[in-house]
C-alpha cells in the first residue's frame, strides 16, 4: 500500500493566479509526497480547480512556482472521450512507446472493461465512461493523478464501486494524488490528507491516520468530519450521507 513520502511529488511556493484584481490562488504553498493521496476540499471559488488545472498544465500562474511530475495525467467529471473512436483507441490516444494497443486493452482490464473495448463511447453508461477516463490516465503510468470531482454526476452506487476502484490502483500503481472534491465524506474515506482551500490559500491541512476500509460513523472520523464542515461553513450535527454508510475496502468488484 502506499505510504507518504519525504521525497515530494509536488512541490508549489507562493503559487499566485490572478483574474483582474481578484486572486484565485494567492500565496499558495503546497507539498504532496510520492505515493500520497491527498483531497483537497472548498467552497465554490476557492481556486481548487484552478490549482489542479495549473498542476496539469492546463493553466499558467501568474507568480510563485510550480515543481510536478514530467509524467502526469488527469481526470475530469465530464470524461471528455473522443465519440468518434471506440473506447479503447480513446485509452491509447496519444499514447507513446511501443504497443499502445495492448497497452490500452491491458488498461481497460483493470478498470473492469475487457467486455467493452470495442465499445462506443455513446453506447457507455456514466460508469463505464468514467472508468475509459481513468484507463486513459493510468495507462500512462503517471507519477501524479489529478481527480477534478469525476465522482460528481455518478448515481451514489456507481460513485462508490468507482471510489473503490481508485483506492484499488492507487495501491497497485503508487502515483501520488490530489483529489478536488466538495464531499467531505468522500475526502475523509479516500485520503492520507485532507487540505481545505479559502480565499486562495491552505487554511488547514489534515492528517488522516486511520487505515482503511474506513467507515465514516466511527467517532474518530465523526470528529473530523465536523471540524472540517465547519471550516466550510456548514452546521456539522447533520448525519452522513447514506450512500457513505459503507465500508471502502478498495477491492473492485
Amino acid at each position: 500500500m502506499p505510504r507518504s513520502a519525504s521525497v515530494a511529488a509536488v512541490s508549489v511556493r507562493q503559487a499566485v493566479r490572478q483574474f483582474g484584481e481578484q486572486r484565485i490562488l494567492d500565496g499558495l504553498d503546497l507539498d504532496i509526497g510520492a505515493g500520497q493521496f491527498v483531497a483537497l476540499l472548498g467552497r465554490s471559488g476557492s481556486g481548487k480547480t484552478t490549482l489542479l488545472r495549473a498542476l496539469a498544465g492546463l493553466d499558467r500562474i501568474d507568480g510563485g512556482q510550480l515543481q510536478v511530475p514530467q509524467a502526469r495525467a488527469a481526470v475530469f467529471q465530464e470524461p471528455r472521450l473522443m465519440p468518434w473512436k471506440r473506447a479503447w483507441r480513446n485509452v491509447s490516444l496519444g499514447l507513446r512507446g511501443a504497443n499502445p494497443e495492448a497497452r490500452a486493452r491491458a488498461a481497460m482490464e483493470e478498470v473492469g472493461l475487457q467486455h467493452r473495448l470495442s465499445a462506443w463511447p455513446g453506447t457507455l453508461s456514466g460508469g463505464e465512461a468514467q472508468r475509459v477516463a481513468l484507463a486513459r490516465a493510468l495507462v500512462r503510468e503517471p507519477k501524479l493523478l489529478l481527480l477534478d470531482e469525476p465522482f460528481a454526476a455518478l448515481d451514489a452506487l456507481t460513485r462508490i464501486r468507482m471510489q473503490q476502484l481508485v483506492l484499488e490502483l492507487w495501491r497497485k500503481h503508487a502515483p501520488a494524488v490530489l483529489l478536488v472534491t466538495h464531499d467531505v465524506d468522500e475526502a475523509v474515506l479516500l485520503a492520507d490528507r485532507v487540505l481545505v482551500l479559502d480565499r486562495g490559500r491552505i487554511v488547514d491541512d489534515l492528517h488522516i491516520a486511520q487505515p482503511r476500509p474506513r467507515e465514516i460513523a466511527t467517532r474518530h472520523l465523526q470528529e473530523v468530519r465536523r471540524h472540517l464542515l465547519g471550516l466550510l461553513g456548514v452546521e456539522s450535527n447533520a448525519e452522513p450521507a447514506p450512500n457513505h454508510s459503507f465500508y471502502l475496502t478498495g477491492t473492485h468488484r
